[in-house]
């Protein structure tokens, strides 16, 4: 039983690592680059970064859920709460993603084979906002399960 948990905290504190450090960098560089750029080359990017991203990221998502869910089922006490939290998280990070920056994509792509409204800043920065959520919900999911997995060590008086 020691070992399957040791294993789930390994893979939960991977795959929320890895998908806090995925959107990070995407908030702390590909973001601002957005902004730096003209309008035609930030939507070019946009789009053809998404059609490789969206199903990494959705599969780096469900993994996060999976391995955190799996800590929670195997754990006890504050590491199972703290697990459970950070399930949550990383479900909040894919419920955002799907219903927040997914539909914004179709609108980019859209742009990018057309004309582009008036109010396009707008929504530029409702998918920033998105982002962002997104990001800190992932970062706040690897911080639990660093946290549970301290936790669930014991001290080193206790050896």
């Amino acid at each position: 039983m020691r070992t399957r948990v040791r294993y789930l905290q390994g893979a939960a504190l991977l795959a929320t690592g890895l998908l806090a450090g995925a959107f990070g960098y995407g908030a702390a560089n590909v973001v601002p680059t957005f902004g730096a750029v003209p309008l035609d080359v930030r939507l070019t990017f946009h789009t053809t970064m998404m059609k490789v991203n969206e199903p990494v990221m959705q599969s780096a998502m469900a993994l996060a859920i999976l391995t955190t869910l799996g800590l929670a089922l195997a754990g006890r006490d504050l590491p199972r709460r703290l697990a459970s939290g950070a399930a949550a998280l990383a479900v909040a990070s894919l419920l955002i993603t799907v219903f927040g920056n997914v539909p914004l994509h179709a609108r980019f792509r859209e742009w990018a084979a057309g004309s582009v409204p008036a109010g396009h800043a707008e929504v530029f920065h409702r998918w920033e906002l998105f982002h962002t959520l997104r990001t800190l919900t992932a970062l706040a999911a690897f911080v639990l399960v660093v946290v549970a997995a301290v936790a669930a060590r014991p001290s080193t008086s206790s050896r």
